[in-house]
């Protein structure tokens, strides 16, 4: 697994033994029923967070389609931007988050094909601070940021290689 980390941003990267599409098809899935950008354990507990501080937390189900689509609204998530170019052998999905923050925190799952029967799945967390109080939560907040992009990563590779 690759990590990289700078002050405003958090990513991990993997190589999967399965295809691109395979792997899309788990990372954009908007059918009922666990999706890791609802369900992963660090995500359950930051929208728990948000509700402690006056927010609405994770209050959007998935829409029950077989992909999300730009514009649908998923756990606490916005998702903002989805490129599906079966051609290009690339995938994206980004999810903007709608929490009580000092700030955007954005994630972006990119799916890169690196041969027929294998992917890279990359995850890249970013937070754009709003004044002061964000730029000293973004101090603050890069341990969390840190552990929440690593356990997050590892339930979306769980979940592409389960075929889920």
């Amino acid at each position: 697994m690759l990590r990289r980390t700078s002050l405003r941003r958090t990513r991990r990267a993997s190589t999967l033994p399965v295809p691109a599409d395979h792997a899309w098809a788990v990372v954009a899935c908007g059918l009922a029923g666990s999706r890791w950008y609802v369900d992963a354990g660090p995500l359950v507990v930051r929208g728990l967070i948000d509700r402690l501080a006056g927010g609405a937390g994770r209050r959007w189900s998935v829409p029950d389609r077989p992909l999300l689509v730009r514009g649908d609204t998923v756990g606490f998530w916005r998702v903002w931007e989805v490129e599906d170019d079966p051609g290009s052998g690339t995938h994206r999905l980004v999810l903007v988050a709608d929490l009580r923050s000092p700030g955007r925190v954005t994630l972006t799952t990119t799916v890169t094909a690196e041969d027929a029967t294998a992917c890279r799945v990359e995850q890249d967390v970013r937070l754009d601070p709003d004044g002061i109080v964000g730029a000293a939560y973004l101090l603050a907040d890069l341990p969390a940021r840190e552990t929440v992009t690593e356990l997050v990563h590892r339930r979306v590779v769980r979940d592409v290689l389960q075929g889920r």
